[in-house]
């Protein structure tokens, strides 16, 4: 099949969070399946600066020989940021994104090469697949060619005012609410899952949830007319780039069979916080965005409680401002238990992987997550909430000593979160039982491999339908 992504953001090129990381990973996967994958993203300004890209061709390689068009159109995408600066969006991404969508097929039909498949990531692509059943519906060009629509975040839907549909190059009874009409506005995100020919989404707990009221973020309604088309794949994780047998970001590297070297690594951690170097004290660790979505709300409730307990919490990341502001007041109150590094950092990044007893994700909902995926690989076992992908790769170890790799918040409360932070700390004194725990969940792996047959099955579900 000759398969086309399309996504706002890829890495190594330019990431904000998870999205990047799938397209950047999940094409390699199904190239090596001996597909003919291109993959199509805007030119930031970020894009420049990666050794994989060639200013001369406007074009990227990754991977065998797996090329990245990169859509160029300065006054969209030569900017600081990807989506907004200062704690807010762009005022003109509706027309950004659009652009990208519009652009992309123009760019397929000067290509040449007629498509099988063109996948398409989150609200920014989600035009596509009603450009191809409206705009190209009569262009043999465009004939056998399917669309599938992935939902990696529900909550970021895309929503601009109505009075903006006419720059959108779309006929103008499409607003109605069987189409892009969201309560009286545009929603990029709905039009997609209306349009598209099959719809996924990245765990398959999160593909239930967003059929409920509680996670359907107002889209429930249409998710559920369409579940026919949706299913839920798991994400993998490229275990090549994630191992400290053999990260070039640790030193030392350690495998499962000899993890002398995570407490060395814990201790380069704690000393870098300015906390004490003790290997009986448990260390809490996260890494990710600091938003609502993560549980920071949860957390500022129950952090006093658990600053009794004999345990160290680290944290890193950017996000929204009250919560970067909350966890340096943190810092500052439990100056020998809390250590915070407002940045993302990718080498520090590793160091918490590897250095951290306990990783914390008390997520209040979790399309997939990848961060579990990785402090699991790096012996850092996974405190969570029952959520999407938490739920689909966690399992409870108090609850379930043969199966069990990580530690599962019998309910989202601050009392919830301290019962599981307790059984945590209770299997961490015990230190036969955490080495087992250790080794199980270093053994665990969600590869890209096998999500990638579970994604060429969808595709060839559309093309039979063609």
């Amino acid at each position: 099949m000759r398969i086309v992504f399309v996504a706002s953001e890829v890495f190594p090129f330019a990431k904000t969070g998870g999205l990047a990381d799938v397209c950047g990973t999940l094409p390699l996967e199904l190239e090596r399946l001996g597909h003919d994958v291109i993959i199509i993203m805007p030119y930031y300004r970020c894009v420049g600066r990666q050794p994989a890209f060639s200013d001369d061709a406007m074009m990227g390689v990754v991977g065998k020989d797996l090329k990245v068009y990169f859509l160029r159109h300065l006054e969209f995408f030569d900017r600081p940021q990807l989506y907004g600066e200062a704690g807010g969006d762009y005022p003109d991404n509706m027309d950004r994104f659009a652009f990208l969508c519009h652009a992309t097929l123009r760019l397929l039909k000067a290509l040449g090469k007629p498509v099988d498949i063109i996948h398409c990531h989150d609200w920014q692509t989600g035009l596509i697949p009603v450009l191809l059943k409206e705009n190209y519906a009569d262009d043999p060009f465009f004939a056998r060619t399917r669309s599938v629509l992935t939902i990696h975040n529900l909550a970021y839907q895309g929503v601009f005012p109505k009075e903006e549909m006419p720059r959108l190059g779309l006929d103008a009874r499409l607003f109605n609410p069987g189409a892009l009409e969201f309560y009286e506005k545009i929603n990029f995100l709905k039009a997609g899952i209306v349009f598209a020919d099959h719809i996924t989404t990245v765990s398959p707990q999160y593909a239930a949830e967003i059929q409920t009221k509680e996670s359907g973020c107002g889209l429930e309604g249409v998710i559920c007319q369409n579940k026919d088309r949706l299913a839920g794949l798991l994400n993998g994780l490229d275990y090549r780039q994630w191992d400290p047998a053999t990260d070039k970001l640790l030193d030392p590297t350690y495998a499962a069979s000899s993890v002398q070297g995570k407490a060395v690594h814990k201790g380069k951690l704690q000393k870098a916080l300015n906390l004490p170097v003790a290997k009986a004290i448990p260390v809490f660790g996260f890494v990710g965005r600091l938003c609502y979505q993560k549980g920071f709300d949860l957390l500022e409730i129950a952090f006093d409680d658990l600053m009794k307990r004999n345990v160290q919490v680290v944290f890193m990341g950017v996000g929204e401002e009250k919560y970067q502001k909350l966890l340096v007041r943190l810092a500052k109150k439990y100056p020998g238990q809390c250590g915070v590094v407002i940045r993302y950092d990718e080498s520090f990044a590793h160091m918490i992987y590897a250095g951290a007893d306990i990783f914390l994700m008390p997520s209040i909902y979790e399309p997939c997550g990848l961060t579990q995926m990785i402090s699991l690989r790096y012996g850092t076992i996974p405190l969570v909430s029952e959520v999407g992908g938490l739920a689909d790769t966690v399992t409870d170890f108090t609850l379930n000593a043969l199966k069990g790799n990580g530690f599962v918040m019998p309910d989202y409360t601050p009392e919830g979160l301290l019962a599981a932070v307790d059984r945590a700390c209770a299997v961490f004194a015990r230190k036969d039982d955490w080495g087992v725990l250790i080794a199980r969940a270093m053994a665990c792996r969600w590869t890209w491999e096998s999500s990638a047959v579970h994604y060429v099955a969808c595709y060839e579900k559309c093309l039979r339908s063609a």
